[in-house]
């Protein structure tokens, strides 16, 4: 199998589409796959880490205000349709995977004028501009959220698959647990707290945790905190003029980055985050309650209507940015916590959603694609 991917910019388009490749390299070894992105994305550094040959054309994300910067994107945009064009054609491939953002629409226009079967994968409850100006071209959309579904009219054949993440549920005993919170300098008698707001961390999430630790106000839960590597030495700043000191804080650790997420994730009690797709998946894949605080600036607010989803099904609650204080963050905390009953319903509540074996029907439906 000869297999092109359509992934850039962020990491939410980027790793689905390097999970669909390995699972591809799985299942068929001596498959061929080259991605397609810009010079410019993260496809630049977790592409070629993942193994696997990067291809670039001058593709740019554009918005729909009028100015000249726009329309010179526009303008590369379009035009780098001929360059995917020409991968095509030298490369051949059987399929053309696209996992969202603005690098699939040349590459799905290239595609299509040459013939090859298309196949995207959108992972946000609300579909993306690129996802919904192919979706007439493409010969399957697969689906991370079964919300998505009502947004895509005019799709030959849509599949709820779920969306690829290496965060899963991890039945961890007791003794495994205590372990991990001992690990972060945690008391295993109070109820923990993950937050974070994405790899480079959420400065109005970080802003409001600062003034909960500044005030003592944690005195019935830990936090452990990824404040994100361009804002931990801010946040260590921030404290050290309270005559605080990062390294050691009551009840609270911060890091730069978690690198054990999937431990940490299934150890803690709630989780405060960002609602980007990948993360809306691990919670429910592991089975955690969460609070919420969609990242406002999304596109078509996806983030919010991410969020939605676990909330609807009561496994979450949402602060919207522009409400977010230390005192409501803190109140929100202090009722879920002092509910050890509630918080295990409201997890099991985000297990009920999350989809099994998701890279295999995902495969599943590449091939009858191919096939066809």
């Amino acid at each position: 199998m000869k297999v092109i991917i359509a992934a850039a910019g962020t990491g939410g388009h980027i790793n689905p589409g390097i999970a669909i490749a390995n699972k591809i390299k799985e299942k068929e070894p001596d498959s061929e796959i080259i991605f397609i992105g810009t010079n410019r994305g993260l496809e630049n550094d977790l592409v070629p880490r993942a193994g696997y040959e990067l291809k670039t054309i001058q593709a740019y994300g554009f918005n729909r205000k009028i100015s000249l910067d726009n329309l010179k994107k526009m303008y590369k945009t379009f035009g780098s349709i001929g360059e995917a064009k020409k991968i095509i054609q030298e490369f051949k491939p059987d399929v053309m995977i696209g996992t969202g953002g603005y690098i699939c629409v040349p590459v799905g226009m290239a595609a299509k004028k040459g013939n090859i079967p298309i196949v995207l994968h959108e992972s946000n409850a609300f579909p993306g501009i690129a996802i919904k100006m192919l979706s007439k071209k493409a010969e399957t959309i697969l689906l991370g959220i079964e919300d998505a579904k009502s947004r895509i009219p005019n799709a030959k054949k849509i599949v709820v698959t779920g969306t690829p993440t290496k965060v899963k549920h991890l039945a961890l005993s007791t003794s495994q647990k205590t372990q991990l919170i001992r690990q972060l300098g945690l008391q295993e008698n109070l109820p923990v707290v993950l937050c974070f707001g994405g790899s480079q961390g959420a400065q109005s999430i970080n802003d409001s945790l600062i003034r909960i630790i500044k005030k003592h106000r944690n005195g019935n839960y830990q936090i452990v905190w990824a404040a994100g590597p361009t804002q931990y030495e801010q946040v260590k700043e921030s404290l050290k003029e309270c005559n605080m000191d990062i390294e050691h804080l009551d009840k609270v650790k911060i890091v730069p980055y978690i690198y054990n997420m999937e431990e940490i994730m299934n150890a803690v009690d709630l989780v405060i985050c960002r609602s980007g797709a990948m993360t809306i998946t691990e919670i429910s894949n592991v089975g955690k309650p969460a609070i919420f605080i969609p990242f406002p600036f999304a596109t078509e607010n996806h983030q919010e209507y991410n969020a939605r989803v676990l909330e609807k099904v009561e496994a979450a609650k949402i602060i919207l940015d522009k409400n977010l204080t230390a005192d409501l963050l803190n109140d929100i905390i202090e009722n879920l916590v002092k509910d050890g009953e509630k918080l295990q319903k409201m997890g099991e509540r985000a297990k009920n959603i999350s989809i099994n074996n998701v890279e295999e029907k995902i495969y599943e439906e590449i091939i009858k694609v191919i096939k066809r």
